[in-house]
Parts: C-alpha cells; structure tokens; sequence
C-alpha cells in the first residue's frame, strides 16, 4: 500500500502541475469558443510549439504511465479513490500559482473528498 501511495502522489503531482502549464499555456492561446474555423486550426497549429502546453502534456503522459503502473498492481476500487486527492493538489496550486479564488465552501467540500479516500485507503489496509 505504501508503494501505491507513493507513486500515486508522485502520478498526482505531475498530472496537477501538468494541468497548470496546460492551463497558462491555453488561456495565453486566447478564448476559442468565440474564434471562427480558420483561427482555431491557426491556434491549434500555433500551440504545437508552445512550450507550456508540451512540457504540461509531458507532465500528463507521466501521469498516465505512472497511473497504469499503479492500475498493475492495485484493485480499482483502491486505485480511483486515491486519484481523487488531485482536487486537493490542483485547488492548491490554482490558488497559489494561478491566483484563482478557493472559496471555503469548495475546501470543505475538497476536505470531504479526502476524508472519503481516507477510509477507501484504510479500509483496504485493514483487510
């Protein structure tokens, strides 16, 4: 169990610091939603070289193999509960790095969250 959650904090951390650079990477593309066809396959072909969005895809992609390592060796039913701490890791880091406003009501509700893969993981210790 050990080794699961050390290599899931690791898969989290780098998926949620991928998420951030994703995160600048897009909003400094501009909003797509209002672009028309021609801007969007500009924006797209630009984004191919944007430094953020590739170093936050390599991050996604250590996620996901981290993930399926774990996914190796544990049961799902353990597994998934755990990558639930990420809401934890993201609403921190969006905060800080982003300057994105956490409002109380969204800790408690992510305080809920861990205190739910709290007794998923100890449930599994115990068995």
């Amino acid at each position: 169990m050990l080794k699961t959650l050390i290599v899931m904090l690791i898969a989290i951390t780098a998926g949620a610091v991928g998420d951030i650079f994703l995160t600048i990477g897009m909003k400094s593309t501009g909003d797509i939603s209002t672009m028309g066809v021609r801007q969007i396959i500009e924006t797209v072909l630009k984004s191919l070289t944007n430094w953020r969005l590739i170093l936050g895809t390599a991050l996604q992609a250590v996620y996901f193999g981290l993930w399926l390592a774990v996914l190796s060796w544990e049961d799902l039913s353990v597994a998934l509960p755990l990558q639930a701490l990420s809401y934890l890791v993201v609403a921190f880091l969006a905060q800080w790095y982003l300057g994105e406003s956490v409002s109380g009501m969204r800790w408690a509700g992510i305080c809920l969250i861990c205190v739910g893969v709290a007794l998923v993981t100890r449930s599994s210790v115990i068995q």
